[in-house]
């Protein structure tokens, strides 16, 4: 069997499935338990336990469900956007380990959850109010810049430039808010494709074995008109994508499934 192909949905699946979910559970509440009172007084800590509950997540789910992730390209460093393809969890897992600094710009009720929202806040991810229209948009790029010019640095921050999960194979468009962010700050962009919602579906049941790809494309550099690099990036992205997505079966491993 292709590995680079999603295996196939049984019961063993919806088991496995299960069973990780649990699993995942139980470790995101120890990390966070055990990570809790040195970060209290040293906030830089909530980077290692960041790091120790994706090791955990992502080990988990290659043994209990059989999924990997094989990345492709270079994983970036230092202070930088990333514009990146979303499908499932497991891309947000994948891309977060593979960056040395990470942070989100998520929605502001992921920063609700117990846990994952008070060390998402400490390693510098940022709440989006989307109701707030430009007001967040300028809230973020405010943020953006401090961070950038603080001693500690910005890191690489995650956007999803649709704005929600979507189904491999599939196109919405992208909101401007990553490049307006760019031409702002000066900081580049790069861009990221990814197959992942063909092994973790968008609604997380069942999770597939097989490798899922994330690539990372070659940073575009600001300067251009934003109009343009929104192009670039929506045409790389998913160009990109779609590319992973036939290599791993496409239309007839969804229509299987």
């Amino acid at each position: 069997m292709n590995p680079y192909q999603p295996g196939p949905v049984n019961i063993l699946t919806w088991v496995r499935t299960v069973i990780f979910y649990i699993y995942a559970v139980l470790a995101t509440a120890m990390v966070g338990i055990i990570g809790l009172p040195r970060t209290l007084f040293d906030a830089s800590h909530a980077e290692r336990v960041g790091e120790r509950w994706l090791k955990l997540l992502m080990g988990g789910a290659r043994v209990i469900c059989g999924i990997r992730v094989e990345f492709r390209g270079t994983p970036p460093a230092g202070d930088l956007l990333i514009a990146a393809k979303h499908q499932s969890f497991l891309d947000i897992f994948a891309i977060a380990k593979a960056c040395p600094r990470r942070a989100f710009v998520m929605k502001r009720e992921v920063m609700k959850v117990p846990v994952v929202g008070y060390f998402a806040r400490k390693v510098g991810c940022i709440p989006i109010d989307r109701a707030r229209g430009k007001d967040a948009l300028r809230q973020i790029i405010s943020e953006v810049k401090a961070a950038h010019h603080s001693p500690r640095g910005l890191g690489q921050l995650i956007f999803y430039p649709e704005g929600t999960r979507t189904k491999p194979g599939t196109t919405v468009p992208y909101k401007p808010g990553v490049v307006v962010i760019q031409r702002e700050t000066g900081l580049p962009i790069v861009p990221v494709a990814v197959n992942c919602g063909m092994f973790w579906p968008k609604r997380g049941f069942p999770i597939r074995s097989g490798t899922a790809v994330v690539e990372f494309l070659p940073a575009i550099p600001a300067g251009d008109r934003s109009e343009r690099v929104l192009s670039l990036l929506t045409e790389q992205i998913e160009g990109t994508s779609m590319r992973l997505f036939d290599a791993a079966g496409g239309q007839a491993v969804l229509t299987d499934s």
